[in-house]
């Protein structure tokens, strides 16, 4: 009584070389495989290309595409980043200067902030 499985068959390739038949690459039909594609559909940092070499402007509006696209959108994002940053120091300056205007102005420097805000709640209201 053989309890144990039964080996896999040896096979000799083409080349020369032995392998296990388990081992072979499985072989798929040759069906050539068919895309329906339109250019709505396209990725959209292609769909810039295709209509370039659709219309026949040529390879220089595609260079043109691929190297000023991701160029802009860093010049953009480091533009932004600097305001963002402009804005929060700008904050934190106002800040500052009310905290200090309030604590060495004396009586003077709480009436005039009470001033103030008791005039901005009447211009919100």
């Amino acid at each position: 009584m053989n309890h144990l499985p039964e080996p896999a068959p040896v096979v000799r390739r083409p080349d020369g070389t032995y392998t296990y038949a388990d081992h072979l690459p499985t072989v798929q039909p040759a069906v050539p495989q068919v895309v329906h594609q339109h250019i709505h559909q396209a990725p959209p940092d292609r769909t810039v290309q295709r209509i370039a070499l659709g219309s026949g402007i040529g390879a220089g509006t595609v260079a043109a595409g691929v190297y000023f696209g991701p160029l802009l959108v860093g010049a953009l994002t480091a533009i932004a980043a600097n305001l963002a940053l402009l804005a929060f120091l700008a904050a934190v300056l106002a800040w500052g200067v009310v905290s200090v205007v309030k604590s060495i102005g004396g009586p003077d420097g709480k009436a005039a902030a009470k001033t103030l805000a008791k005039s901005r709640k009447r211009r919100r209201g």
